[in-house]
């Protein structure tokens, strides 16, 4: 399978600051991937040399095979900044078309895609209003839609969500899953609920360095689960201990308790097993997440 992105030993340096420091990555296609990491930590950075807004100041970068800025780049690669506007001057049809017909497409083709994005926002009606008619998350979506245009193979999302309320967010959202069979989705957020319902590959930066993460159950053998309960008992974890194949449980924050157990294919699911104690033990739980916590894995574990 082809790479979307190859990174060798990229670094980068404003000044003699270093916001990068030998980025290593290796993407394929596939579902949405996270970006994530505290302020100041080389996201923008990274962002901008994917896309081709900055030069690496020292290793190679390829995207799709290609060097970013690359005019080979063009209608495969689109990117969408958190800080990104609508001209209040003109119709949504009218800017829409003109980033359509850049891209290459005819008259008649721009204006069919146009009415194509616009309807997978669920936006068609605003087609011809102004920006300033809109509410916020409708100019977001409209954005995104921008995006959309020419179906990119991947699409670079920088705090799609953020000010949101929730409808709209969870439009976004849908739209993302929606569209990952066909695009690649790179997403950059400080939300990490969101962005572990939707990414199955997370790459964190801190202090320009980069390690990665694949959000799954563990090794072959050994699995986990996060039980959140809505009120602390000091009984939970030599409770939990007591199950059949449970290895190690960990009290990973303020209510929320890591499980560890061996995976037997023939064996009641461990699942079952927690909410059957839950249940005798008259815990009340607000989530059993399969495997560890996005959080979990990037904080607790001092990734």
């Amino acid at each position: 399978m082809s790479l979307l992105i190859e990174a060798k030993g990229v670094s980068h340096f404003f000044g003699a600051k270093q916001a990068l420091k030998d980025v290593n990555i290796e993407l394929t296609a596939g579902k949405p991937i996270a970006l994530v990491g505290p302020n100041g930590a080389g996201k923008t950075t990274l962002f901008s040399l994917i896309c081709g807004y900055l030069q690496p100041s020292r290793g190679e970068l390829r995207v799709l095979g290609h060097k970013p800025g690359s005019a080979a780049l063009f209608g495969q690669l689109a990117a969408l900044p958190q800080d990104a506007l609508l001209s209040p001057d003109f119709s949504v049809g009218e800017q829409l078309n003109l980033f359509a017909r850049l891209q290459g497409f005819s008259r008649a083709e721009a204006r069919s895609e146009c009415e194509r994005v616009l309807e997978l926002v669920s936006l068609s009606e605003t087609l011809n209003n102004r920006p300033n008619e809109l509410s916020h998350g409708m100019k977001k979506r409209i954005c995104i839609a921008q995006a959309l245009i020419g179906s990119p193979k991947l699409v670079m999302l920088d705090e799609a969500t953020a000010g949101l309320d929730p409808v709209n967010a969870r439009a976004i959202r849908e739209l993302v899953s929606m569209h990952s069979d066909h695009t690649t989705f790179v997403l950059s957020s400080h939300d990490l609920s969101e962005l572990e319902r939707l990414c199955d590959r997370v790459l964190y930066l801190r202090q320009g360095q980069l390690a990665t993460h694949e959000l799954n159950q563990g090794g072959a053998q050994l699995r986990y689960l996060t039980l959140q309960l809505l009120e602390q008992d000091a009984q939970v974890v030599e409770r939990l201990k007591t199950l059949e194949r449970v290895i190690e449980v960990s009290n990973s924050q303020s209510n929320e308790f890591v499980i560890g157990y061996e995976h037997q294919a023939d064996s009641e699911a461990m699942d079952i097993q927690v909410l059957r104690l839950c249940h005798q033990q008259g815990w009340q739980y607000r989530a059993l997440v399969n495997g560890h916590t996005l959080e979990n894995q990037l904080f607790a574990t001092g990734a």
